[in-house]
This record gives C-alpha cells, sequence and structure tokens, in this order.
C-alpha cells in the first residue's frame, strides 16, 4: 500500500511531461503533413535529371514524344 503513495504522483509527473512533449512537437510543425510521406511513396521517380535515370529513358524509348497517331 505504501508503494501507491509513490507511483500516483509518479503517474501524474510522467503525464504531465507526456502532454508538454505533445504540446512541443505541435507548437514545432511534426505534425503538419500526415499524408506527404503517404504520396511520396508512391511518386513516380523517372526524373530525367537524376542521376542515371536519363540512359535508361533512352533505352526504353520513352523520350519519344507521342503523337497519339502511332499503333
Amino acid at each position: 500500500m505504501e508503494v501507491i503513495y509513490g507511483l500516483i504522483p509518479a503517474m501524474i509527473i510522467l503525464g504531465l511531461v507526456m502532454v508538454g512533449v505533445l504540446v512541443w512537437a505541435v507548437k514545432n510543425g511534426q505534425y503538419d503533413d500526415l499524408e506527404g510521406d503517404a504520396h511520396r511513396i508512391i511518386m513516380d521517380d523517372d526524373d530525367p535529371l537524376l542521376p542515371g535515370k536519363s540512359s535508361k529513358r533512352k533505352e526504353s524509348g520513352k523520350n519519344r514524344p507521342e503523337t497519339g497517331d502511332e499503333k
């Protein structure tokens, strides 16, 4: 029973610290962009300015403009 007299204040202090960490994270913008990583992972990496990407595009023939008349 004596242990509970130490645990209750410790848990209250720990809870206040966690609330403080949450407030700090919100003020510093940690939760501003929740969907950015989800969209970034499915973005296409066909940027010709990246090293090694231009040679792959030329080999596959994707660098030709498509006119819509080709079948």
